[in-house]
């Protein structure tokens, strides 16, 4: 029986989801099957056995990126046949993506069964982008209410204000309809790049504009930034902020995830989202419940130890019943932390990126 379950999960994972009723953000553990996706609450280090609740997938309606929490870039919304609105919120944009080509498979696939047609597939005869004004998709990006939301960014240790990157326009002309896909949104943003209604902030946009072809000067890249012509009257300007953690956030991004993570005092184990960095390697962990998106703790990882945990028995500084997938890192100031990854393969990807770093 357990193996006839496992055939049919199509995908499992950590996603965030808002509360109905109570407007919070709690991290579920989320299973993908052919009809249906449901959730479970993490406790004590592990699935708890009972389900939290459900979603039907059959005629479902899925919007991927949903723009409108302006803290949270990375929400994807479900809506049922009912008109039951759900939001899910991945750990990177790869990920969400993966989760809704996945789930819009299951329910174009149910479509099929029941002698639908897939009548929300993209026709590539329809695309509309030869006949799109620049000038007004320009003023809509630049909407100080609906448009692109300016913030600063540091690339390569050097702090930019007033930008945004390449994913987030890609994100933002999906939502907003202005065309089918993605590789649809990088040649609409190419060509506002190339009409001078874009510009390049930073090396790595300066480079690929200098060194592409046409259709690939714009990056559909979270690292890669852009911003609005300098001849544009300024609106809602932010201010470069300078703080402490400035140099350890500066660094590239190796790996991002959920993982469950053993508090140093109350010893309770919480999701978090972990990012980690290089040029300098650090390893902060973010609150998935909360809109702040500073993280909540982290540290250097040079001089770090890291090891892995063996899964026979609970081991020495874990408090409770939680056993495997654990990994512990001791910093050089000698603070432990234990770590739970939610499959054997994803704490070795881990242990072997941090090691890399150290």
């Amino acid at each position: 029986m357990d193996t006839d379950k496992q055939a049919n999960i199509l995908r499992e994972g950590f996603l965030v989801k808002r509360g109905h009723v109570v407007h919070n953000w709690k991290a579920r553990w989320f299973v993908l099957t052919p009809d249906m996706l449901l959730y479970y609450k993490y406790e004590g280090g592990k699935k708890d056995s009972c389900q939290r609740g459900k979603i039907l997938l059959k005629d479902c309606v899925i919007t991927c990126p949903f723009l409108e929490y302006e803290n949270r870039p990375l929400v994807m919304k479900l809506q049922t046949k009912h008109g039951v609105d759900h939001y899910l919120e991945a750990c990177s944009r790869e990920e969400r993506d993966e989760w809704a080509a996945d789930i819009t498979a299951a329910v174009n696939n149910l479509q099929t069964t029941n002698g639908k047609s897939k009548t929300d597939q993209p026709d590539p005869a329809k695309s509309q982008l030869n006949n799109i004004n620049l000038s007004k998709v320009l003023d809509s990006m630049y909407d100080v209410h609906s448009g692109i939301k300016l913030s600063n960014h540091l690339e390569q240790g050097s702090t930019y204000s007033n930008c945004f990157s390449g994913s987030a326009v890609v994100d933002w002309l999906v939502f907003m309809q202005l065309v089918l896909t993605r590789v649809e949104a990088v040649t609409l943003a190419s060509a506002l790049l190339e009409e001078g209604f874009l510009r390049t902030v930073g090396q790595k946009s300066m480079e690929a504009l200098r060194t592409a072809g046409l259709s690939e000067q714009f990056m559909d890249d979270s690292t890669a930034l852009y911003s609005f012509p300098d001849s544009l009257k300024k609106r809602g300007s932010v201010k470069a902020e300078t703080s402490l953690s400035a140099v350890e956030l500066s660094g590239k991004v190796i790996k991002r995830g959920y993982l469950l993570k053993q508090g140093h005092r109350r010893k309770n184990w919480k999701v978090r989202l972990f990012v980690l960095r290089s040029e300098p390697a650090f390893l902060h962990y973010y609150d998935p419940t909360k809109d702040d998106i500073s993280p909540v703790g982290g540290f250097s990882l040079r001089g770090c130890l890291v090891s892995s945990l063996e899964d026979n028995g609970v081991p020495s500084g874990v408090k409770g019943n939680v056993q495997g997938n654990l990994f512990k890192i001791i910093t050089q100031t000698d603070t432990h932390y234990f770590i739970q990854a939610p499959t054997h393969q994803e704490k070795m990807d881990w242990i072997d990126a941090i090691r890399s770093q150290c």
